[in-house]
């Protein structure tokens, strides 16, 4: 029994781009799919019920932080993540790598795992590709990651083809600790930078071993988005068209256009929670910082081309007073309504791709955003 599927429905004849679904035990979701980032089991000021409103049927959760708080013992005593969180769509969960190689800077790589300090107490802990897994079974997400390493950007040629190499040898690791194939799919993690002959090496190491999905990490780490655009480019036809491929830590609206034209099915990022505690909105005009003064005596929604909950029924001076007042309620508003936006736009997208007008799209989109123009502000 595989855990988790992949249903190739369409391609776009336009662009190539793929419309699709991917099955898991607690049910299946369209793709390309942008995934709410809920870190310590909450997509931060959103509750569950919110998030069904808005039409999310998976959602990323955090294997470093949950081990740190509560620990993956609680959770498994619960029943596991989905009852603990009350949740009853899919759930992915990182393997933790990313957050030891960004946290800290105490760290010791060795071929066992990698050595460093809690960002919260101190301690020193351990995490290996064989405690990842633990982990990650414990907590019983749908869709787990392999525990890979994360390497900076910019990094030198030797350093990254030893990364590589280490990535593949963890990755055959995380297969045999795996203990619940049955029931949660294990995802391996394309690596190698900005080099394409290291990408070819990582995609034919982790094919081979013939995981039911396939990450692309490593990207939207400070490069330029010309190359991580030309690294997808390189990198998705090489992986299996049978299975979801991933693009990790993604989220602005151009990345994810641009990332769908390029054969990525599946997005995850904080970004829309993260800007949206700072009164920044995404709209269908472009970015609107709410918090500014401009807005204090603006009684129109905040995006009068949105249906969402907060446009429907606030106005931007409303959003401006809460967010400069630190109401809680304003940073709910503006999460909400960003994470509309996102599952929204996907859902045009994938709309596009049954029309094959995706090409068509983006450029709508991106004169509407002001993308096209000089100077524009992203995010």
């Amino acid at each position: 029994m595989v855990a988790v599927t992949y249903e190739l429905i369409k391609t776009c004849k336009q662009t190539g781009a793929r419309l699709g679904r991917v099955h898991t035990p607690h049910g299946s979701f369209d793709t390309p799919v942008f995934m709410p980032v809920g870190t310590l089991a909450t997509v931060k000021t959103m509750s569950p019920e919110e998030l069904e409103e808005i039409g999310a049927n998976i959602i990323l959760s955090n294997t470093y932080h949950l081990w740190l708080r509560p620990g993956q013992d609680i959770i498994k005593e619960a029943g596991g993540l989905h009852k603990f969180m009350n949740w009853k769509h899919s759930i992915l969960t990182d393997s933790g790598g990313f957050q030891v190689f960004s946290l800290t800077d105490l760290r010791k790589i060795e071929e066992r795992g990698v050595h460093f300090r809690s960002h919260i107490s101190g301690e020193k802990l351990f995490l290996s590709p064989e405690k990842s897994m633990e982990i990650q079974n414990a907590l019983g997400s749908d869709i787990m990651m392999a525990f890979d390493e994360c390497p900076p950007y910019p990094a030198d040629y030797k350093y990254m083809k030893n990364s590589v190499e280490r990535t593949s040898r963890w990755a055959e690791r995380c297969l045999s600790a795996h203990k619940r194939p049955d029931d949660q799919g294990l995802f391996g993690i394309i690596q190698g930078g900005e080099y394409e002959d290291l990408r070819k090496q990582s995609a034919k190491d982790l094919s081979s071993l013939d995981f039911p999905g396939y990450a692309i990490g490593g990207l939207s780490v400070g490069e330029p988005k010309e190359v991580m655009n030309h690294i997808l480019e390189y990198t998705t036809p090489l992986l299996d068209t049978g299975k979801p491929r991933y693009l990790m830590g993604v989220g602005s609206p151009d990345s994810l256009i641009d990332g769908v034209i390029r054969g990525i099915d599946m997005f995850d990022c904080v970004l829309p929670t993260r800007i949206a505690r700072n009164g920044t909105c995404m709209t269908s005009s472009g970015r609107l910082v709410v918090r500014n003064a401009k807005f204090a005596r603006d009684f129109s929604p905040l995006d009068p081309n949105c249906d969402c909950h907060t446009c429907r029924n606030y106005s931007r001076a409303y959003l401006r007073h809460l967010i400069k007042a630190d109401e809680i309620l304003g940073l709910r508003l503006c999460s909400y309504h960003n994470l509309y936006f996102l599952l929204n736009l996907m859902e045009q997208v994938r709309e596009a791709i049954k029309a094959d007008r995706l090409g068509d799209f983006r450029e709508e989109f991106f004169e509407n955003y002001g993308f096209n123009k000089p100077n524009a502000k992203n995010f």
